[in-house]
């Protein structure tokens, strides 16, 4: 049987959730409405982590308890899961009963094995990262953190262990035999890498004189459990290890973890080595997806740049906002938040592109066929072309879920709405009702509305009340669309009852606006053809140009013309194919700043990957590069 179990991280209760709490969950809330759509079972956990040091200190500091702290706080997680229509079957409070005796029992079973022993430990520990690290994972930082470079503490004291250094072969072994274990791959080569020294065992007590709010130990009443070992228990004691046999052997092993990079080495490392010594399968997945940044920096309380995920949903609403979450983040890669690239990405994909084209369909549909949908004549050409786009999109976006790449598989989509509305304005339907050509203007409308339909399926785990509106809109019946008619093109029933969007997405006023530019107020185009040639402002920004330092290049085999550049944008490096070999040679170009459109839709050229254009100008058969000054860094935005 085919089933789908996804978990986020399960989050502390020391402070109230931010953007990256909001990201992993509609992450993982996506994937599952996707997966309930293509009829798999699916099973979505999520929940708070509620012990440790962190919470007690938030306890401390609030003038209540740790377990005042928890009720207090959780409240918060549920009431913002909410406020993003998020679908989790179980949320799950290591507090919990359920949970705190599964804990305890792995404790005492490892014990009587001889897996856990007590011993004398010397080392730093850091507060904020709940971790203790050796002299070797310090390096250079001497006693800063390698995780979040705050202070750590110098702790010596007695606790017990757990012999992770035992399964330090079979991990390296594990991980090198299965590719698919660790996602995107070079996140399994950071582990790869981090297993190349030594294992230390790990240090899984505390005692209650430093630390009392946790999980005591069954087999010694002075000391609790480390947090993080607790903690990784949530995703098995949540679906029935040691009580549920029946359901467990239903969802175990899990079919992907969903995690932060920041946390790679606690689920890459802790919980494998945990599993095995259990004697448990490994996860299908594990994959580590990048941070939210404010321009180059990773968003932290302490530096005051992390945005508010509840104020964002308030201000633009639930949608728009999930839909951004999914559309700007590469998976596995960081991306950068502001207000300001919000507003274009809504403006443009969803004012200009989405809505305008709901509108102009439906407002036609509902003035000139009675707001019914038409009867289609025989297709043409153009009409093949589009259901071709549709069609593409729908595999794609299939490709997309499966390979975790739902920003290409968004993409695509928007490509199949972009299509449409050029295939608007090459049908021209106001034209078609000057000419009373009815015919011809019921099959174009159909053909636009069969378009919406497919594209507001394929939306909908993503904007699920915006596109159940779009589809009431379209005479659907069915507000879940069944991801196997989407495959189909003529689905939507001539004759059906259509009603305006009233506005689906309005365009967001923006300064420039204020400041009395020309530009249209909160309404979205009726049908008018923009004048010919022209984009619009948020079109022009919707391609991201960004400074790039070529590290290295060469020619590609069987060709005059290309070269193979590796590139570093900011912190990312990436491959790129460019046609300057006739102009360029390798050696001309390393070390040279370049400017590239850094997110174009990654392309196979002569087999080779390609991630961005380089930016070059022509005249009279010469090519010469754009470039910047020698020291300017990469990653800088441009425009």
């Amino acid at each position: 049987m085919e089933k789908f179990y996804v978990t986020t991280p399960i989050y502390y209760v020391n402070d109230k959730p931010h953007i990256g709490h909001a990201y992993t969950t509609v992450l993982a809330d996506v994937l599952s409405r996707y997966h309930r759509l293509m009829g798999v079972e699916t099973f979505f956990l999520t929940g708070t982590d509620e012990h440790g040091q962190k919470v007690q200190k938030a306890a401390e500091r609030n003038g209540m308890s740790p377990k005042e702290q928890c009720d207090t706080t959780v409240v918060r997680f549920r009431e913002l899961w909410e406020k993003l229509e998020i679908t989790n079957d179980d949320f799950i409070r290591t507090t919990e009963g359920r949970h705190y005796k599964i804990v305890q029992e792995i404790l005492q079973d490892l014990y009587d094995r001889g897996l856990i022993y007590k011993a004398d430990y010397s080392g730093r520990y850091c507060v904020t990262c709940e971790r203790f690290f050796t002299s070797r994972e310090l390096g250079d930082c001497m006693s800063a953190c390698p995780e979040c470079s705050r202070e750590t503490d110098e702790i010596i004291e007695t606790n017990y262990f757990f012999k992770m250094s035992s399964y330090q072969e079979w991990l390296i072994d594990y991980i090198k035999t299965h590719p698919e274990f660790i996602l995107p791959a070079f996140r399994a080569n950071e582990t790869l890498g981090f297993l190349r020294k030594p294992l230390d065992d790990l240090c899984i007590s505390r005692p209650k004189s430093r630390l009392s709010w946790g999980i005591e130990l069954p087999f010694d009443s002075d000391f609790v459990c480390y947090v993080w070992f607790d903690a990784l228990v949530n995703y098995i004691s949540a679906v029935g290890y040691r009580r549920d046999d029946a359901n467990f052997a239903k969802w175990w092993p899990v079919s992907c973890h969903l995690i932060g990079k920041d946390i790679l080495t606690t689920h890459t490392v802790y919980w494998p080595t945990m599993l095995k010594a259990m004697g448990l399968e490994m996860p299908e997945s594990i994959f580590a997806h990048g941070w939210w940044l404010t321009g180059q920096s990773k968003m932290s309380k302490s530096a005051g740049n992390v945005v508010n995920p509840m104020e964002m949903a308030e201000k633009y609403g639930v949608d728009p906002f999930r839909f951004f979450l999914i559309a700007e983040m590469s998976l596995g890669q960081d991306a950068s938040f502001s207000e300001e690239a919000f507003v274009v990405r809504y403006n443009s994909n969803l004012a200009n592109d989405l809505g305008n084209l709901a509108s102009r369909v439906l407002k036609m549909i509902i003035r000139e066929c009675g707001g019914k949908v038409p009867v289609p004549g025989e297709p043409g050409e153009h009409e093949n072309e589009l259901s071709d786009t549709a069609a593409l999109a729908v595999s794609e976006m299939e490709d997309a879920i499966r390979g975790m790449k739902l920003d290409r598989g968004i993409e695509s989509v928007l490509n199949a709405v972009r299509a449409g509305n050029r295939y608007i304005e090459l049908s021209a339907p106001w034209k078609l009702v000057k000419e009373g050509d009815t015919e011809r203007l019921g099959t174009v409308l159909y053909t636009a509305a069969e378009l919406l339909r497919i594209v507001s399926g394929l939306l909908f785990p993503v904007m699920p009340n915006k596109m159940c509106e779009l589809r009431k809109s379209l005479g659907l019946k069915d507000v879940l669309p069944d991801i196997g008619r989407l495959k189909s093109w003529g689905v939507l029933m001539p004759g059906a009852e259509c009603s305006d969007t009233a506005g689906l997405f309005p365009r967001i006023q923006t300064d420039k606006k204020k400041e009395g530019k020309k530009m249209t107020e909160d309404k979205q185009d009726t049908g008018l053809a923009p004048a010919e040639g022209c984009i619009t402002i948020d079109e022009f920004f919707n391609a991201k140009l960004k400074t790039a330092k070529v590290l290295g290049a060469e020619g590609v085999d069987g060709t005059t013309k290309l070269l193979k550049l590796q590139i570093s944008v900011g912190a990312e490096n990436r491959q790129i194919v460019a046609g300057i070999a006739e102009h360029y040679s390798p050696e001309d170009v390393v070390g040279k700043n370049i400017v590239v459109v850094s997110n174009l839709k990654p392309a196979r050229i002569r087999g080779i990957e390609s991630n961005g254009m380089l930016l070059a100008a022509k005249q009279e058969g010469k090519l010469t590069l754009v470039t910047l000054d020698a020291d300017a860094p990469s990653g800088l935005d441009v425009g």
